[in-house]
């Protein structure tokens, strides 16, 4: 009998650790494979939408706020960083060091749900959700406009840009600016706008609960490797969490264009 086969890591039903490593990877895989199933399916459904509604979703994405989301992609790429280099400390047996990336890691994804409250913050702040909320704001700001000339409304629409601190972004004065009687601008649709936003707080929500799971399991790991019980031989524990992690970091890759990106360039005020 191999050595490997009295080591405390190996579990009862398995008969060498190459074979549960093997198995430990195939059950995390087929996990995987459902999760990419998942979110699949929300962002074919997102992009068809977006086929069909070009202007209203990069005018929605145009007043989100990039910055935010920008930081909290240097947060989730650096934690993959991290997570990498803590299963080289498991292969190594260096268990501070591997204790040091785990905690890091952990950091990085608490920092990026931090950042996320803040911004959803905002974002209710400035009624920009959808549902009675933003139909309170949007009717509010069309209502202002209503009996102003287009120069009026525009000018409306300026003050509402400047200051230290913007009225709601603007998202409600520059919609009801396009949809002003005579504007010059582009309407657009409320209700596709809040199509948008349904998507978008979908997405990112579901996302968010994918990065409280991942600390879950990174912390958890951090135990392990405190108690000792990760030795090098079975750093494939460190591993799989980690291939659900790098999973987590690269849908906010797709999520972070779909979302933030989509309307850079629109024109909006954020």
């Amino acid at each position: 009998m191999s050595a490997s086969t009295h080591t405390p890591a190996l579990k009862h039903h398995f008969e060498d650790l190459g074979q549960q490593h093997a198995c430990e990877r195939l059950g995390i895989w087929m996990f995987l494979a459902t999760e990419i199933l998942f979110f699949g399916g929300l962002f074919g459904a997102y992009t068809m939408y977006r086929l069909w509604y070009p202007h209203e979703f990069e005018l929605a994405s145009s007043h989100l706020n990039w910055k935010f989301a920008t930081v909290n992609t240097v947060f989730l790429i650096t934690s993959s960083l991290t997570m990498t280099l803590a299963i080289r400390s498991a292969k190594l047996g260096d268990r501070s060091a591997l204790y040091r990336n785990l905690l890091l890691t952990a950091a990085l994804a608490t920092a990026f749900m931090v950042v996320k409250g803040f911004e959803y913050a905002q974002d209710f702040h400035e009624r920009y959700v959808p549902g009675p909320l933003f139909a309170a704001e949007y009717d509010d700001a069309t209502a202002a406009v209503r009996s102003m000339s287009y120069s009026q409304a525009e000018e409306y629409f300026k003050q509402n840009t400047q200051g230290e601190h913007p009225r709601h972004q603007n998202w409600a004065a520059d919609l009801a600016l396009r949809n002003k009687d005579g504007s010059p601008l582009m309407a657009a649709d409320p209700g596709k706008v809040q199509l948008f936003l349904c998507f978008y707080y979908i997405m990112t929500g579901i996302h968010g609960i994918h990065i409280l799971v991942g600390i879950g399991c990174i912390l958890w790991v951090t135990w392990e490797a405190w108690r000792g019980t990760i030795p090098p031989e079975n750093y494939s524990t460190v591993e799989i969490v980690s291939l659900y992690w790098h999973l987590v970091d690269a849908i906010w890759l797709f999520l972070m264009p779909l979302l933030y990106l989509a309307g850079i360039g629109y024109g909006g005020h954020h």
